[in-house]
């Protein structure tokens, strides 16, 4: 917590994206699923923001697919926060083809 606080790069992939909230080092929570039940298939994404040290070597708008597979992915926040979020350029990717378990503005 205290090298992210500092500027170290962090990458939280499902359980370390929850990890990330509840250190509250990303604001917001996940929730379930909205419809309950586990996922585990192939995902669209859009990349939102191609400037991270994950992201640089696509483009911004680019599509891509990922294995998805959780029950616990519905991110949520109040809408302060994912206004900040937005004009911060911290959305990183956004769900494509259905948001699989509802998170706001389909983020991913």
């Amino acid at each position: 917590i205290e090298q992210a606080k500092a500027g170290l790069p962090v990458l939280g992939i499902c359980n370390g994206f929850q990890v990330l909230t509840e250190t509250h080092l990303l604001p917001g929570a996940m929730l379930r699923n909205n419809h309950l039940h586990f996922i585990c298939r192939d995902q669209k994404l859009r990349v939102e923001n191609a400037s991270t040290a994950w992201t640089a070597d696509y483009e911004a708008g680019q599509e891509i697919s990922i294995p998805l597979k959780n029950i616990d992915g519905r991110y949520t926040a109040d809408e302060r926060t994912l206004d900040e979020l937005e004009a911060e350029g911290r959305v990183v990717f956004r769900y494509l083809d259905g948001n699989p378990n509802g998170s706001l503005r389909d983020i991913a």
